[in-house]
């Protein structure tokens, strides 16, 4: 095989419609626009989502919901994941998400532990927050948890 012997496939390419070129080629006299009209035109037709000057679907519909540009998202984990990890297990984001405890969040800010659950080993926890009920429970399960910044 040498390179200039090289060619798209069979179909791959196409040529140009010639339009214009004459009754014979299938696409001449009005080169495969009809007759008359806004779409036979030079610059014809109408810009995406016109509806013939009805009111546009985008307008009709109500608008809904409301974006915090303040907001913060943070990557959740309930105690219930964290129970079956062995003591001494020192659990950050790193951790959680190297393990899939918890699902990735788009642009989040640190890790969130919740209390849904029960915890019986000890664990070292390091989050950016914790709701109370997760608090207390890792520390009644002997284990530490540490606000990290």
């Amino acid at each position: 095989m040498r390179v200039d012997t090289l060619s798209p496939a069979e179909g791959a390419r196409t040529s140009a419609k010639r339009l214009g070129r004459g009754i014979g080629s299938g696409l001449g006299k009005t080169s495969g626009k009809g007759h008359k009209g806004q779409w036979a035109r030079s610059g014809g037709g109408v810009r995406p989502g016109f509806e013939g000057g009805q009111m546009t679907l985008a307008r009709r519909l109500p608008k809904r919901g409301f974006h915090n540009k303040w907001g913060k998202s943070y990557v959740i984990v309930n105690l219930s994941a964290l129970s079956e990890l062995s003591a001494g297990t020192v659990v950050d984001y790193g951790f959680v998400m190297e393990n899939g405890l918890a699902k990735a969040v788009k642009n989040n800010v640190g890790l969130k532990v919740l209390g849904s659950g029960e915890l019986s080993v000890a664990l070292t926890v390091r989050a950016k927050k914790f709701s109370e009920s997760a608090k207390a429970a890792i520390e009644k399960a002997g284990g530490t948890a540490e606000v990290v910044e």
